[in-house]
This record gives C-alpha cells, structure tokens and sequence, in this order.
C-alpha cells in the first residue's frame, strides 16, 4: 500500500467508541487488530525509509569524515511529516480496508 496517498489526519481525533464495534462488537478485539496493523504497517515503512538511507550511504566513515548528506535529511524529513502508523490503521479499519479473522470464533470446538 502506499502510505503517502493515504487521505487522514496527522493527529489524533476524538471518535466514537461506537465505530470500533461495528465489525468485531468489542473493543479489545479491534484495539487488537489495528495494533497488529499499525505494527505491520510501521515495518514496511521502516524497510522502505531504511532502503532509500542507504542509497545514499557511503562506504568510508571515519570520525573525521562525518559530514550532512542533504539526501538522507531530506528523506528523513518526507518520512517524518507522513502520518504515524496508529493512525493509518485507524483509517483503515474505520474505512473496511483491513481484512481480520478469528479462528476462534469460526471453530470455538478445536481450542
């Protein structure tokens, strides 16, 4: 998915508690889900930042040598003002573009 197109806040918003129920009718279940999601979504854009750092890394790093890379502050920068990863999963879930399931509750025999 790509992050940088995804339409919501960059701050946290008082919601109805009401929203969260509508797909699992409990709260914990889906504060569990989008915690899951956020996890996920926060290791791809990790992955994604770290690959694009170290294009412009450089091989020979001395104590002497240390100077800005204008690139990587920049990149830095981009990531930094893009939404966090708790809020993009909120959308998510609130939208119905997160795809959950409980096998406890399909086969409550086998556990």
């Amino acid at each position: 998915m790509d992050y940088k197109k995804v339409k919501t806040d960059n701050l946290a918003v008082t919601r109805n508690i009401e929203d969260f129920t509508k797909g699992t009718s409990n709260v914990y279940e889906t504060v569990s889900i989008m915690s899951k999601r956020s996890n996920q979504i926060a290791l791809e854009m990790k992955e994604e930042l770290n690959q694009k750092i170290s294009e412009f890394a450089t091989t020979t790093d001395n104590l002497e040598e240390v100077f800005e890379n204008r690139e990587q502050i920049e990149i830095a920068k981009y990531y930094e003002h893009l939404p966090k990863p708790t809020l993009i999963a909120i959308h998510e879930y609130l939208n119905e573009e997160i795809y959950f399931r409980n096998p406890h509750k399909e086969n409550p025999e086998e556990f």
